[in-house]
């Protein structure tokens, strides 16, 4: 992208706010999955409206909004990499971009847990409601289901997120629901409990929510025992990626090995591919296209 393109960017949100219904309405838009065995590959960049800016130790890697950009158009570019989850900010910069024709699009609904905060936990829907996403003619919201036993908030959360999972269900949108159990671990950061038994309760919880779970996805992290998570549900899911610690060959065998469970139906990974340790954004978007299109969900 050059400073030309935002420029011009800029100048369309100072002076025609319409601009982003009318980018909306001419999307280009595609079905969710190609066929019974499809899958798929989403770039997540919600990061940033939670306050969540760090990558691999740089706490402010996602701070600059048109490098951001840059790299999401590279890898919204790629072959095989099939839409984006964002914030409204970033979706409606995509879209007078014009880069989610043909691309699904996924609305961020709950950032109120800002990172660090005192109230982390408490994640209110600060971001896309269901009508809103449908007004949008986008795909589906998600949410972030953080459940900590000892935290009051938690339940106010469960409640918000049973509500947008049948508003999204009656407008006919997918709700991928991210689940977590979560505490405070020392100095009062918030710590989610990734193993196996933990995020199988998760799961259970997270697919009982609403009143119906007929477009209910889950987004889970990659864990040890994968199939031990997915034998708690029957409902489709995308792995996370988080923030990687380890080197990317690690990082990308686990999810190889996480992707042949049952269930699994592909990826939605944001700041291990747009900010790999090597900047080369192709290289880590194709490396992770060539793992979910390896094999055919079940």
């Amino acid at each position: 992208m050059s400073d030309q393109d935002f420029a011009a960017l800029r100048g369309l949100r100072a002076t025609r706010p319409e601009a982003v219904a009318e980018a909306a309405a001419r999307r280009v838009r595609r079905p969710l999955l190609p066929d019974a065995g499809g899958r798929l590959m989403l770039v997540a960049a919600d990061h940033p409206a939670r306050g969540a800016l760090g990558v691999r130790g740089d706490g402010g890697a996602m701070a600059d909004r048109y490098e951001l950009l840059r790299r999401l158009r590279t890898a919204l570019r790629r072959p095989g990499v099939d839409g984006v989850l964002g914030t409204a900010d970033v979706l409606e910069d995509l879209l007078l971009l014009g880069e989610l024709d043909g691309k699904i699009a996924i609305g961020s609904m709950n950032r109120g847990g800002l990172q660090g905060a005192v109230f982390e936990l408490d994640d209110r829907f600060t971001g896309y409601d269901a009508a809103a996403v449908a007004r949008m003619r986008f795909d589906g919201g998600k949410m972030l289901v953080r459940i900590d036993p000892d935290d009051p908030a938690s339940v106010r959360t469960l409640e918000a997120s049973a509500r947008a999972v049948d508003d999204l269900a009656a407008h006919g949108l997918i709700a991928l629901v991210e689940p977590f159990l979560s505490t405070r671990g020392d100095g009062g950061s918030v710590v989610n409990d990734l193993s196996p038994q933990a995020v199988a309760r998760s799961v259970a919880i997270a697919a009982g929510l609403g009143g119906t779970s007929a477009y209910t996805w889950l987004k889970l992290p990659v864990v040890a025992d994968m199939e031990a998570v997915m034998a708690a549900t029957t409902m489709p899911a995308l792995l996370l990626g988080g923030d990687p610690s380890g080197s990317p060959e690690e990082t990308y065998a686990s999810w190889g090995r996480a992707l042949a469970a049952p269930g699994v139906r592909g990826l939605m990974v944001g700041r291990a591919l747009l900010y790999p340790p090597d900047g080369d954004v192709v290289a880590a978007v194709d490396a992770a296209v060539r793992l979910v299109r390896a094999g055919v969900a079940a």
